[in-house]
């Protein structure tokens, strides 16, 4: 096992640094952050700019075999749901244990080390509980260890279609019936070295109100609490005739909102939503590659950071994994949404794309190149077609996946040049598990 690595240049706490030396301890933490201008013998050289691993705070490892097949043909969020409920009838743990390798070996050679895996797909394809009834999540375990990840498991409550709406066909395989039997399944589940067991609320709509405070009291006051908020005008528009009341304000109302939570999307807010959001130090998750692709519309990501919310980025359905896009997308998206460039500085996307994003996942030292920290490290070239000539405090700014030359975690090389180092390429690790789902 290498456990020194010598780093052209490092995105450091305090900023830029040229010539460092970071070495990991046998526990996979950084023992030592020193200088060096050359590399020390025995030291892995790591060429560009080395980040922080990112954090990949929201996905859906299932959606990922969407990818490609719902674009074409027009609709909204609305009737792309549809197609993923086809697809999540087809899925068994065997499938979703292949599919889901290779979506986190792909997320792992674009630059995540950590993540927060949206798990509501929990039961056989009747909606009955498997033997075990935690089998789904027990796939996606393995799949992240095998692609070398650490995971935080949001063991999601869906107990409704919609607001009134009972659940029906495939939505079966997402329910435990009621808070307490969600409850009752997620207590079954423990932490190990490399997986931290979260909570999560699907949404406003998909919990009924009497039973959101069962489910905060369910998740307990450790875990992170993470939802789905305000993603679509309609979600809102129902809320409101239904209780009167924003999902965010529902949320509020049942104790969800705190420095705990993680509320994603958060697109479709009023003023008021965002104090509650800002006042309560919940984190917001954007996902815009996602948002743009599900037509969702470009939350105010700006001023709920000025609210007080801290901000970490996921990928949610997987259009597209890669850190660097998801950073400069929510950049371009504000750009758009206001007319001004600069809405975000480099350093405040990075503390998005790690420090904060782990922490909204329960990891809270990671995200940094620190002592103690994990050894996560992602070197990024600063010589390629895109990054060429660049200042290297704005290389977040143009690079992409396909810059990423050497990912770290815990101390361990996991991809390199393109390649996951265990795996191998990506793409036949989806081909056939993709024919199998698709025929």
């Amino acid at each position: 096992m290498i456990t020194s690595y010598w780093c052209e240049k490092a995105w450091l706490p305090d900023g830029l640094a040229a010539g460092v030396v970071v070495r990991a301890g046998d526990n996979g933490l950084i023992s030592e952050v020193v200088s060096a201008q050359r590399p020390p013998l025995g030291a892995r050289r790591l060429p560009g700019l080395v980040f922080p691993g990112f954090a990949n705070a929201h996905s859906h490892a299932f959606h990922r075999a969407l990818r490609g097949r719902t674009h074409a043909d027009g609709g909204t969020f609305w009737t792309w749901r549809e197609a993923m409920y086809r697809l999540a009838e087809r899925i068994t743990p065997e499938s979703y244990l292949r599919l889901a390798t290779a979506v986190y070996a792909e997320m792992a050679v674009a630059g995540f080390s950590c993540v927060g895996e949206f798990h509501y797909l929990h039961h056989a394809a009747d909606g009955k509980p498997y033997d075990d009834p935690n089998t789904m999540g027990h796939a996606l375990r393995e799949a992240a260890a095998a692609a070398g990840l650490r995971m935080t498991l949001l063991d999601t409550c869906y107990l409704a279609g919609g607001v009134g709406v009972a659940l029906v066909g495939p939505q079966l395989r997402f329910t435990d019936g009621s808070a307490d039997g969600w409850a009752h399944r997620l207590s079954l589940s423990r932490d190990d070295a490399t997986t931290r067991v979260g909570a999560a609320i699907h949404s406003a709509r998909a919990v009924p109100r009497d039973q959101l405070a069962d489910v905060v009291a369910g998740a307990g006051a450790d875990r992170p609490l993470h939802v789905h908020l305000s993603e679509q005008p309609a979600e809102n528009e129902t809320c409101i005739e239904a209780y009167g009341q924003t999902p965010a304000e529902l949320l509020h109302e049942a104790g969800a909102l705190s420095p705990r939570t993680t509320a994603v999307h958060a697109t479709h807010l009023t003023v008021d939503d965002r104090r509650l959001l800002g006042n309560s130090r919940t984190t917001a998750c954007f996902c815009p590659t996602t948002e743009a692709d599900l037509a969702d519309g470009i939350g105010p990501a700006r001023e709920l950071a000025d609210s007080g919310c801290p901000l970490s980025l996921g990928s949610d359905q997987h259009v597209v994994i890669d850190p660097l896009l998801e950073a400069q997308t929510l950049e371009r998206g504000e750009r758009l949404r206001t007319g001004e460039r600069g809405r975000f500085t480099p350093a405040e996307l990075v503390t998005a794309s790690t420090r904060d994003g782990h922490a909204s996942l329960g990891w809270p030292g990671a995200g940094r190149i620190a002592v103690g920290a994990p050894a996560d490290l992602v070197a990024v070239r600063l010589d390629s077609a895109r990054t060429a000539g660049c200042a290297a405090e704005q290389v977040l700014l143009v690079a992409t996946s396909s810059d990423v030359d050497t990912v770290v975690v815990g101390g361990r090389i996991v991809a390199s040049g393109g390649a996951h180092t265990r795996l191998g390429e990506i793409g036949p690790l989806y081909a056939a598990v993709m024919e199998e789902l698709w025929q």
